[in-house]
């Protein structure tokens, strides 16, 4: 954790992080062998459906900003 310069990028970094780890961890020691594969492709499913919204949105907001120029 050297390598961040200010705490407030690390704190937003390591909240990300555990975000993502969270929505991707499966505890696979405690579901069976097929429905782990299942689970992921779900989760990487949500995840992706919440990327492109993330940059649907920013695009949008950036076409307002820039009409109301």
């Amino acid at each position: 954790m050297q390598r961040f310069r200010q705490m407030k990028t690390l704190q937003k970094f390591a909240s990300v992080r555990a975000n993502v780890h969270n929505h991707f961890s499966l505890e696979r020691h405690l579901i069976d062998r097929q429905t782990c594969p299942e689970r992921r492709s779900a989760a990487l499913a949500e995840w992706q459906l919440l990327v492109n919204r993330t940059r649907t949105s920013k695009t949008e907001l950036h076409h307002v900003e820039s009409s109301s120029r």
